[in-house]
């Protein structure tokens, strides 16, 4: 009973968070104010920010450097970033080019990420659900995991996450360790093993899982586990998300993947509202 009460607690909670927070984000007059003492800013001097809207708004993305962690890399990601045309050599105007794989920084996997046949049948980043990745199906819960193991059943149950929630932030030792902040790829990573992927899938409404290093996958059980999480297409992995000292709780989740025909994977932008 007392299980039944707390789990009803719960719901109601995210409930009435979710629709203050849809008051708050939906309201001109605070879409259109502009946040106090940001009109003193040296506006000469470009300011790279982490947090926005008077304390409200968090960037949870990484961001781009040439030292940050790249898949089973000591070497980190390196140049991504070329400028072909530029002013200084004479072009018209400065044109930049890219190259970097999907699944680095701040991303999101599809279903053809590991299975064959939902690649070849299109199955891309341009077919995920951008309901489930931003605010239209309700709050995101932002949880510490146990910091001593992966994310095992066993840790899945001890977390008590309430039916009805169906985004999940999950903060682990990777982040007390700085692990997104570190040129070389760890494989001592925290992440999901098969049987904690498979008693999510089974026994809770989470279609968003975020994780705060490159896979949402303990390195012992990757391809197990991505195959529990993406093979019925409804559950949507982020991961390297940036947690660092944002208070657990209830908060409105937005993350939008670039619209990239038949890759895989795709960098992600995404911030968390109070």
């Amino acid at each position: 009973m007392a299980t039944n009460i707390r789990i009803a607690s719960w719901v109601l909670l995210l409930c009435a968070t979710f629709s203050m927070a849809m008051a708050t984000t939906s309201s001109p007059a605070n879409t259109c104010s502009a946040p106090i003492g940001e009109e003193e800013e040296d506006n000469s001097v470009p300011v790279r920010k982490e947090i926005y809207g008077n304390g409200k708004i968090y960037d949870i993305t990484h961001r781009y450097t040439t030292n940050m962690p790249s898949w089973e890399t000591k070497e980190g990601l390196g140049q991504f970033l070329w400028l072909p045309a530029s002013m200084k050599n004479g072009s018209l105007a400065n044109n930049s080019e890219m190259k970097l794989p999907a699944h680095t920084g701040t991303h999101v996997d599809a279903p053809g990420h590991v299975y064959d046949h939902y690649f070849d049948a299109g199955f891309d980043v341009d077919t995920l659900d951008l309901d489930v990745l931003n605010v239209s199906v309700g709050p995101a819960l932002l949880v510490d995991v146990p910091r001593d193991k992966n994310i095992t059943a066993e840790v899945m149950k001890s977390l008590k996450i309430p039916k009805g929630v169906r985004r999940v932030l999950f903060r682990t030792l990777n982040t007390d360790r700085g692990l997104m902040w570190k040129k070389e790829f760890d494989t001592s990573y925290v992440g999901f093993m098969k049987d904690g992927a498979k008693w999510l899938v089974e026994n809770t409404d989470i279609k968003l899982v975020g994780v705060d290093y490159l896979s949402a996958a303990a390195y012992d059980d990757l391809i197990p586990s991505h195959l529990v999480f993406l093979e019925g297409r409804e559950v949507i992995l982020v991961e390297g998300l940036k947690l660092d000292d944002i208070v657990p709780g209830i908060y409105v989740v937005h993350c939008l993947p670039l619209r990239l025909l038949g890759a895989e994977g795709s960098p992600i932008r995404c911030i968390l509202i109070k």
